[in-house]
């Protein structure tokens, strides 16, 4: 494959492990149309699209789908494979063809960044007959390195704030609510902070989830020390570590296997149980040694009404944070929050009124999100998925799977297992019913061709 490209002294090598791209260097005439440029930089746009949307953290068929729209405008034909972190890809042009692979460092979501992409995309195919390959590239440079929308201490608040919120939709009360808070925060901000210096994965999120547990221990007795709060209370520590939850990769890996792109589903599905794996375990070494246990929350004396009531405005809260910290804009954030509030407090309502099964009510509840975010996408242009995965990443069963880990490792076999039974029918249900909603009102998604 022969490459066009400028003299090697105006090239800049990257030092870094993952090496930089500097796209711009391999221009070779910037006077003319995109649609008239080389083969190798034209198919270099394709792949730069499909590698920006992949960092977000949108699936592989989202991920696919915008690159064909931007190589057909480009009067090319796109194959692709992608993975979680890599795209394999190949572009046609009469006679001639150019492979690429593209990688990226480390997966990541940044929903108000995909949301931009998408708009791009949509755009794309009537502005670059007039634009040149440069002027399309320096457009990606814009969005490629727009900062975030919070800080790092409003990212630790909104981290705070869902996991209180989720601890009292698993059954938690104030004093839980308040010492989850602080942990989920702490933990948080050491995530942040690490992620700032390029930690790797897993010490990331092992020193996180072991300081949000020992922060939730610490003001716990603090609380019991100066005001007499009960032991029992303890039990909420599971609820500070939840905000390492990896909801977009677990949900986008069923999402991709549905649509039989197996190499980026299996792929998710392994990222995501390594972070839950990783996080499990070291909570578990952090209860053994601090003598924490996770027993049940002591029941709270409401009305089922007034739970309904309150599980509305928790659910929203959960929602909110977590789509903030996916950096999703403000409206963004609440339009995925109403939904949560409605999709979730009907899955939590039908458990406690109805016999059906927990896993049956994720279903109800997630089919009945996906189609609320069709109704909203078509309405504000908000990504399905920014949507979505925020308002259901709140059913996932942390405190299931958190359970059955302890119980397996004291050796509590049948307990354990019992657990995580419980916690794997929620999981398939849950992407099992934004599948069917996206099949009855997403056209493109409900064929395969």
């Amino acid at each position: 494959m022969t490459v066009e490209q400028k003299p090697a002294t105006r090239l800049r090598l990257s030092q870094k492990h993952h090496m930089t791209i500097h796209w711009k260097d391999f221009i070779s005439d910037d006077t003319i149309c995109a649609t008239e440029a080389s083969l190798a930089e034209r198919s270099g746009v394709v792949g730069r699209v499909g590698i920006m949307l992949l960092a977000c953290g949108t699936g592989a068929w989202r991920v696919r789908d915008a690159m064909n729209i931007v190589a057909r405008s480009l009067n090319l034909t796109c194959s692709a494979e992608v993975g979680l972190l890599t795209i394999s890809y190949t572009c046609f042009s009469q006679n001639y063809s150019h492979s690429r692979v593209l990688t990226i460092a480390k997966s990541g979501v940044n929903t108000d960044k995909l949301g931009i992409m998408e708009k791009f995309v949509k755009k794309f195919p009537k502005e670059c007959q007039h634009l040149t390959i440069r002027q399309i590239h320096i457009q990606l440079d814009k969005i490629q390195h727009q900062s975030g929308n919070y800080t790092i201490f409003q990212a630790a608040l909104a981290a705070a704030l869902a996991c209180s919120s989720f601890v009292f939709l698993l059954g938690g009360g104030p004093i839980e609510m308040l010492c989850c808070f602080v942990g989920a925060g702490i933990g948080n901000l050491i995530r942040k902070l690490m992620a700032t210096q390029r930690i790797t994965l897993l010490a990331d999120i092992s020193v996180s989830v072991a300081a949000a547990c020992l922060s939730y221990l610490f003001f716990f007795k603090f609380l019991n020390l100066a005001f007499g709060v009960s032991s029992q209370h303890e039990a909420g520590y599971i609820g500070a570590m939840l905000f390492v939850i990896p909801g977009f990769p677990f949900i986008t890996s069923m999402l991709d296997m549905s649509k039989l792109d197996m190499k980026s589903g299996l792929e998710r599905l392994s990222y995501a149980l390594m972070i839950i794996i990783t996080a499990t375990l070291v909570g578990w070494l952090v209860a053994l040694m601090v003598h924490l246990r996770p027993q049940n929350f002591l029941p709270l004396p409401l009305s089922p009404l007034l739970m309904m009531l309150l599980r509305l405005p928790a659910s929203f809260c959960g929602v909110y944070g977590f789509s903030v910290m996916f950096n999703s804009p403000r409206k963004m954030a609440f339009a995925a929050g109403v939904l949560g509030a409605l999709g979730n407090t009907l899955r939590l309502e039908l458990v406690d009124l109805t016999n059906i099964p927990a896993g049956a009510a994720a279903f109800v509840g997630s089919f009945v999100t996906g189609i609320l975010a069709s109704v909203v996408n078509k309405k504000h242009g908000y990504p399905r998925i920014s949507l979505t995965v925020p308002a259901i990443v709140i059913m996932i069963p942390g405190l299931y799977i958190y359970r059955g880990v302890y119980n397996i490792g004291i050796n509590a076999i049948g307990i354990g297992a019992l657990w995580l039974c419980k916690a794997a029918m929620i999981i398939m249900f849950i992407p099992l019913g934004l599948f069917i909603a996206r099949i009855l009102l997403d056209k493109k998604w409900r064929y395969c061709d």
